[in-house]
């Protein structure tokens, strides 16, 4: 009787363990990417088709007046590492007609130009450009004195490596004599400090465009947790891995570094026309500065060397079609005033200009090259603007815009106007948005039901979770990925453990995001395919990666931009019907003191910084950094941070006991902003 217990026993556990083992062969299975399905290998190979692959002078400009190449990997002062070209070294042994069916051969074209890194003359003796050292590119300009750095990248990592090649190869006693930032985003001044001591930052001139710092705080700390959480879809750099199944770039450049950002506050802004531009030599470089809002950012600014023949174009021209709306969350940009601002540099330089280069990519060389450029991508974003509105004025809704409008060929076949970052579909939609709004007139669209709840709906309505999900597999058989990531995203969220659900939601996503050719759209589908497969890997690299606000943007907020920061955390239905008021006294890093009267009132926080409310209000003295604590950690963790500034004598609150309680009440009342929100899921 025992053996047969026993032997009963032995079979059960073996079936058992079949069986798991079948289930973890099913897991595991299910995290890794599949392959190219014939519908996305058919659509890949049409691009072969449709584009001129036989022209290679990209290639050669990419490549040319090399100095250095990337010395290595670049780590930060801990060992870890921030930055690793050799990670796409994979791409360069394709040919397009070899490109992997996983990849889109217009996006390998642009990704293999994106790994040429190192130092590269712009102008021989004159301009120069680190180049694949991050996302954007640095570029340096030799002066009487020194050298002026424009857009010193995205860390201070990065930059350092730069500067330290640059000391290397061009000038053993390389010293920085001028800054340039070209606009406000965080990849043309977060390593500036990788290129000079935070003691010679009142030492050296730092020239931007009027409003940087306004616009650079807006994007990076005012809305810079929900942008920072999308940018980790857009650039593919948190939980992908690099290779023709995963991320391969961002068309604009390869990813963004893993360092530590930096910000410095200009001291000369510039407010200038092409008409009457800023013409002061810069440390003895004859210079013309003017510029270029509402276009690749809010405050931008385009320059020509007069005496190079050099036109430094920012972003407003690239090697691919830009963003007129960002992925990442970002205001809507004007493809109008682009087009006009390239077509005055056209008329003004264009008889002259040799060399253009950018903040970005490689440069362009020779005049009718670059003249053919500037026209190209000017008529590329009037066009998105004046058919988009002649649509518009037709009655066509957005997606519809979208989904109709062509380029002409003679605007198509140039390999800088391909969406390999902008698309033009995306981009039509930004201009309806920017002209028309987010509402497309339809009542049913007025008040949509939120996504949970328009899911379950959906669901019940198409006969239940089984039929939807058998009916969405015959249409994934069939190539019609966009119309399974629709049906399985009410899917998901109706029941976001429906493991089959998700897991076909995702084959669809890498799918589509193996047809994409700009590379933001594909590293948005790998991403949202990895994080509904993967979340357990997910929450661990979460758990070790949370990302936090700049807390040198932070230090460097003025007053009025510091409290209205602190003015967004506030859970408004949390103090209803509550009135506070509190004198508020920040001691500066400097040792200087910001005096502000905080308000409460009608579930609003409102500032009045320089403002002393008298005795007859409570007073709260601390510190910048405590301030700063309070505010990302919010509720329980601002009062714990409050309470233990009191205990290491960096905070008072002086006041009754009533106002105490007022104190911890408002702070119980400011919300956190966690970085890992979910986005595929609800």
């Amino acid at each position: 009787m025992q053996s047969r217990i026993t032997h009963c026993m032995i079979v059960l556990f073996l079936l058992f363990g079949i069986f798991a083992g079948a289930q973890n062969k099913n897991l595991v299975n299910n995290l890794i990417p599949k392959p190219a399905t014939p519908a996305t290998i058919e659509a890949n190979k049409k691009i072969l088709k449709e584009l001129n692959f036989n022209d290679t002078l990209d290639y050669v400009n990419a490549k040319r007046y090399l100095i250095a190449p990337l010395p290595g990997v670049i780590k930060d002062k801990d060992g870890n590492v921030v930055w690793d070209m050799s990670r796409y070294d994979f791409l360069n042994k394709y040919t397009p007609e070899t490109c992997p069916p996983e990849l889109n051969p217009s996006l390998m074209r642009q990704e293999q130009l994106n790994n040429f890194a190192g130092l590269y003359a712009v102008v021989p003796d004159h301009i120069y450009q680190i180049r694949g050292f991050d996302l954007s590119v640095m570029s340096l300009i030799k002066g009487k004195t020194g050298w002026i750095v424009m857009d010193p990248l995205v860390t201070v990592e990065t930059a350092k490596a730069g500067i330290d090649l640059a000391k290397k190869h061009l000038d053993r006693n390389f010293q920085v004599s001028a800054i340039i930032f070209t606009h406000s985003h965080i990849d043309h001044y977060g390593g500036v400090l990788g290129i000079i001591e935070p003691s010679d930052i009142d030492k050296i001139p730092i020239y931007a465009p009027e409003g940087f710092l306004e616009h650079a705080f807006n994007e990076n700390i005012m809305a810079g947790t929900a942008m920072g959480r999308r940018a980790s879809y857009m650039y593919g750099n948190t939980i992908l891995e690099h290779d023709v199944r995963s991320q391969v770039g961002a068309g604009l450049g390869k990813t963004t570094s893993a360092g530590h950002s930096s910000i410095a506050v200009p001291t000369v802004s510039i407010n200038a026309t092409i008409e009457k531009p800023y013409d002061t030599p810069i440390d003895g470089v004859r210079v013309h500065i003017w510029n270029s809002p509402n276009t690749e950012a809010p405050t931008e600014m385009m320059f020509y060397f007069p005496d190079f023949k050099a036109f430094c174009s920012a972003e407003e021209v690239t090697q691919t079609m830009h963003n007129t709306y960002s992925l990442r969350g970002t205001m809507v940009r004007d493809p109008l005033a682009w087009s006009q601002y390239i077509d005055q540099a056209l008329i003004r330089y264009g008889n002259e200009v040799d060399v253009i280069f950018a903040s970005h990519h490689w440069p362009t060389w020779g005049n009718k090259v670059v003249v053919n450029l500037l026209k190209k991508q000017r008529d590329l974003y009037k066009y998105i603007n004046d058919q988009t509105l002649r649509m518009t004025n037709q009655g066509y809704t957005m997606i519809e815009i979208g989904e109709q409008v062509k380029l002409p060929n003679t605007l198509s076949q140039l390999f800088p106007n391909r969406g390999y970052y902008g698309t033009l579909n995306h981009n039509v939609k930004a201009t309806y948005q920017r002209y028309i709004g987010w509402f497309d007139g339809n009542p049913a669209n007025l008040h949509s039901l939120p996504p949970t709840e328009a899911g379950k709906k959906y669901v019940q309505f198409m006969g239940g979770p089984e039929k939807v999900l058998k009916m969405a597999k015959a249409s994934y058989d069939t190539g019609e990925f966009r119309w399974v990531g629709m049906v399985l995203n009410h899917l998901v969220f109706a029941e976001p453990n429906n493991m089959p659900a998700r897991h076909l939601l995702a084959d669809a996503y890498e799918q589509m995001g193996y047809q994409a050719e700009s590379g933001p759209w594909r590293n948005f589908y790998l991403t949202g395919a990895r994080e509904l497969r993967d979340t357990a890997r997910l929450r661990l690299f979460a758990q070790k990666n949370n990302p936090e606000p700049n807390r040198d943007d932070l230090d460097n907020m003025d007053a009025s931009e510091y409290f209205q920061y602190l003015a967004i955390h506030l859970n408004g239905l949390k103090v209803e019907g509550k009135e506070f008021t509190f004198n508020l006294i920040m001691e500066e890093k400097d040792g200087s003191s910001t005096i502000c009267l905080l308000k409460v009132e009608n579930s609003v926080l409102r500032a009045y910084p320089t403002v002393f409310g008298g005795s007859k209000y409570p007073i709260v003295t601390l510190t910048r950094s405590v301030m700063n604590d309070i505010m990302i950690k919010g509720g329980k963790g601002a009062v714990e941070s409050f309470d233990k500034a009191i205990i290491a004598q960096k905070a008072t609150l002086c006041g009754s006991a009533k106002d105490r309680l007022d104190w911890t009440e408002l702070l119980l009342a400011l919300d956190s902003f966690p970085f890992w929100f979910n986005i595929v899921e609800p």
